[in-house]
């Protein structure tokens, strides 16, 4: 699997950074190893650290008292996210659980914020990445009032190879059709039918647990 050094090699964040301040960022970071269904973060717990994916998938989930389950977001390796949460010093609003077996980064709230008093690149990184995060979910919440299946598995998809909030992530993308039903909102068999049409038009591959990016620009316009 990959380490640490892999991560902070290709965030923007971390080669804006002093040596010396890297050196203190990355003594700080604690690395968990995670098997298919572990948590990293528990929903109602204290958000006590910004997070990191070395590597594998995991996703943002939230299941109600009544079982029922709503996905925000599949997060590839090469991504960082949580640190709306940690600004606001608040409870984690999700469950983080490994759809694959996955290494994540624990970068504690004290040195979140101690980069934030004493880098500017780094608050610039941040602004960034939250403005794109809201701008996201934005669009999500527009995809699912006025988009067809098809259309909205189409963003989706296209949403997780995302090049500020998921850089560094190939065009494969390590994902169940159960899982995909969770993300968009709709049921797995709406899904693959959705899959199917984008497979036909060339835009994507689809294999057993596996989706192939072919075209993400024609995934992006797809029914607009």
């Amino acid at each position: 699997m990959r380490s640490l050094d892999d991560l902070l090699a290709t965030s923007a964040w971390a080669r804006e950074l002093a040596p010396k301040q890297l050196q203190r960022a990355r003594s700080a970071i604690l690395v968990r190893d995670l098997q298919p269904g572990g948590y990293a973060c528990h929903k109602g717990n204290q958000a006590s650290a910004w997070v990191g994916v070395i590597d594998g998938l995991v996703k943002l989930v939230s299941v109600s008292g009544s079982g029922k389950s709503v996905t925000f977001a599949a997060v590839p390796a090469g991504s960082w996210f949580g640190e709306g949460s940690v600004l606001k010093r608040e409870v984690r609003k999700y469950d983080v659980i490994a759809l694959s077996e996955s290494r994540i980064a624990l970068m504690p709230d004290s040195t979140f914020f101690w980069l934030l008093d004493t880098s500017i690149s780094f608050n610039r990184f941040v602004l960034v990445h939250l403005n794109e995060r809201l701008g996201q979910f934005m669009a999500s919440f527009e995809h699912d009032r006025l988009l067809d299946p098809e259309a909205r598995v189409a963003r989706a998809l296209a949403n997780m190879l995302h090049p500020q909030l998921y850089p560094g992530h190939g065009r494969s993308i390590q994902l169940s059709q159960d899982e995909l039903s969770h993300l968009v909102g709709t049921s797995r068999q709406r899904v693959c039918q959705a899959l199917q049409v984008l497979e036909d038009a060339g835009l994507i591959e689809v294999d057993y647990r596996m989706i192939t990016v072919l075209d993400i620009d024609g995934l992006r316009d797809f029914g607009s």
